[in-house]
């Protein structure tokens, strides 16, 4: 359910504001992902068009969250998803954590196109097909010279939601972002979507890569923990 909407702040709580802790996913021995300073927990659907093509994301309601840390299921067996109810201790799973420590720039390979350079890192993708619509990202960025399929590569690189996919126009600026306010969104049947560059800590202390826009596995099935690898989609999980 969402949220109702709160007053707007005074000068006062502008101020507690400011001081509040940045949000931070703390990941459990075999249990629950930690999230704690309050990011936005909310929805988003993936949306087909006519041919079965994923064109774009809708924004579902808010969930409620009442404290500013909260605890997400991460083994995937949940009655009260996405929130953790302790089933982790009851079942056997495993959650050991398996991903890449390196950053994800030692991985990517890069394709040149006209006026930008569009870069992939493979090990992170969770089958949400944005790259296939138009023949595919890879061949479109051979058609790059041509404005209009420029301008649409960039759309659609930005809708991939792990960031396997990224481009550069000045390669000293770094790959181009949107800007995200921190946020984790339950994306239906699948993972979280984490938004705007909240840090994930394994329970050994290592922080990984802080990223703009990654996925990390609500399914427990993943071969990459903490991140999807769309692992989801083959045992059909279903969660709102």
């Amino acid at each position: 359910m969402p949220d109702q909407a709160a007053p707007s702040p005074g000068p006062a709580e502008h101020s507690a504001a400011d001081q509040a802790p940045h949000p931070h996913i703390k990941i459990q021995e075999q249990g629950p992902y930690v999230v704690t300073g309050g990011p936005r927990l909310t929805q988003r659907l993936r949306v087909l068009n006519a041919e079965g093509e994923a064109v774009t994301w809708q924004a579902g309601p808010d969930w409620e969250v009442k404290r500013s840390t909260y605890l997400l299921c991460r083994c995937g067996h949940s009655s009260n998803k996405p929130f953790c109810d302790s089933t982790h201790k009851t079942i056997e799973w495993d959650g050991t954590l398996t991903a890449d420590h390196a950053p994800t720039d030692s991985r990517r390979q890069e394709f040149e196109g006209v006026g930008m350079t569009m870069t992939d890192d493979e090990t992170l993708c969770a089958g949400y097909a944005f790259c296939d619509r138009f023949g595919s990202v890879w061949h479109e960025i051979q058609q790059t010279d041509d404005p209009e399929v420029r301008e649409r590569l960039k759309a659609q690189i930005q809708l991939c939601p792990s960031g396997r996919l990224q481009y550069l126009i000045e390669r000293a600026q770094g790959a181009v972002e949107l800007p995200y306010e921190p946020t984790i969104a339950t994306i239906v049947n699948g993972a979280y979507w984490v938004l705007g560059g909240i840090p994930v800590t394994g329970p050994d202390g290592f922080t990984y890569e802080v990223r703009n826009r990654q996925l990390l596995c609500r399914c427990g099935q993943s071969q990459n923990k903490p991140f999807c690898d769309g692992s989801h989609w083959q045992i059909r999980f279903k969660a709102p």
